[in-house]
């Protein structure tokens, strides 16, 4: 039977989940909270545009964000959704053009990201030949997500996102299971493997679903088929590792790890600029503070290189924890 063209969309670009900053207004830099450390030089609070933040949106220190001090802010994905509320939710309306919409506008940005990201997943899944079984429940998932990511501020401000997460979750896990079937992949879902010696580990098809791999050493490791969604790898040293055919690994984790020219990525995944051959991207063998994130820190599903406060890790299922700030 031949399928319908919507039913062939899986390309993030065509589903619009890449971010797009020069449509979006700075919602990252001022909807989301941040706490001063190895992540980000100062406090800001939830609803305070960043002192870096132009009046045209963009970052007065873009090219030397790292530099001077805030590596989070380069690796934070919305997965496209400041220019989903900028310019759909919101018709083009800033919050600077209109004040009245600020506080209902910062509200629904982490409710939007949290949806796009749920896209995200469910667009992999789609591609996931093992999941054949599930794809048209799949299906049927991302066209209600998408459907939601289109109601109006109100509707969206109201919605019970983790009820919706925790439905998707499923079917994501169900999804991960057959791709991974067969390979008797260890099971570390949500394991604390901070610092972890886990040098040339065979991991191949093991469950990491939002295990903590902060300043892991993953060198040589074998991640092939492994389920990695929400998995946080601050820092983790994946130097020479190979991570093809892994199961929903974003960019955003990777850009929060550290790798080389060796490291294998899948295919839709890009190399960080700023990793290096020596595998010590992030300039330091475990960053400052990369212990637990503290209770409402950001351990959103996805990856993080600096977790922002409020970032939150979503809620209902593995995915979302999220990243520090994708660099504008």
């Amino acid at each position: 039977m031949r399928r319908s063209e919507k039913e062939h969309v899986t390309n993030p670009r065509e589903l619009g989940l890449l971010a797009d900053c020069e449509s979006c207004f700075g919602l990252c830099c001022v909807a989301l909270p941040f706490a001063a450390s190895a992540d980000f030089a100062v406090d800001k609070a939830g609803g305070q545009p960043c002192h870096n933040l132009r009046d045209d949106f963009r970052c007065s220190i873009h090219a030397q964000l790292r530099e001077r001090g805030f590596p989070g802010c380069t690796v934070f994905d919305c997965f496209g959704a400041g220019q989903k509320v900028s310019q759909v939710t919101y018709e083009g309306r800033s919050w600077r053009e209109e004040p009245a919409t600020a506080r209902q506008m910062y509200a629904v940005f982490p409710v939007m990201r949290q949806l796009h990201e749920l896209l995200w997943y469910l667009a992999e899944a789609l591609t996931l030949e093992a999941a054949r079984p599930l794809h048209d429940a799949l299906r049927a998932a991302l066209d209600e997500t998408e459907r939601l990511t289109r109601q109006g501020a109100d509707a969206l401000e109201k919605l019970d996102v983790a009820a919706h997460r925790g439905e998707v979750n499923e079917l994501l896990l169900r999804a991960s299971e057959l791709a991974r079937a067969g390979l008797k992949g260890k099971e570390r879902r949500g394991a604390d493997l901070i610092g972890a010696r886990l040098k040339g580990a065979d991991l191949r098809g093991a469950n990491l679903r939002g295990a903590y791999l902060i300043g892991a050493d993953l060198r040589g490791a074998d991640l092939r088929q492994a389920d990695l969604i929400g998995a946080d790898l601050r820092g983790a040293d994946l130097s020479g590792a190979d991570l093809t055919g892994s199961v929903f690994l974003t960019q955003a984790q990777v850009n929060a790890a550290r790798g080389d020219s060796a490291t294998r990525l899948p295919g839709s995944l890009s190399r960080p600029a700023h990793w290096t051959d020596g595998g010590g991207g992030a300039g330091q063998r475990r960053p400052a503070g990369t212990g637990r994130p503290a209770q409402g820190a950001s351990r959103g599903k996805g990856a993080s290189g600096g977790r922002a406060q409020g970032r939150g890790r979503g809620q209902g299922g593995d995915q979302g924890r999220g990243t520090g700030r994708r660099s504008r």
